[in-house]
């Protein structure tokens, strides 16, 4: 199982995001995915997000590579995640810091 695939549901570790759950969209390279929230479901609007700053989950949705926005609200509503996707995590310090470190 690989961490980051398209589908995957993550969490934005930094940033003005921190905190909130997204979906990894597409992969543009090594260091960086294609991730959305959708905006209107958790506020995190569609962008590039660096690998080392998002802590992906054991959760996964169906959706093409490069699903749009109304596709990835559509295939989380039919997994029944849409509560799971509003809640914010609570990120502390020592979580970033372990997180980064552990990818260098």
């Amino acid at each position: 199982m690989p961490a980051i695939e398209v589908g995957r549901i993550c969490v934005k570790l930094l940033g003005r995001e921190a905190g909130r759950k997204c979906v990894i969209v597409d992969i543009i390279d090594e260091n960086f995915v294609l991730v959305t929230g959708p905006k209107s479901l958790t506020g995190v609007k569609r962008r590039r997000a660096n690998i080392n700053h998002i802590e992906p989950l054991d959760k996964k949705i169906d959706i093409p590579k490069g699903a749009s926005d109304e596709e990835v609200l559509k295939a989380i509503e039919a997994a029944g995640l849409t509560e799971f996707m509003k809640e914010r995590v609570k990120i502390s310090r020592k979580q970033i810091l372990e997180a980064v470190s552990l990818r260098k």
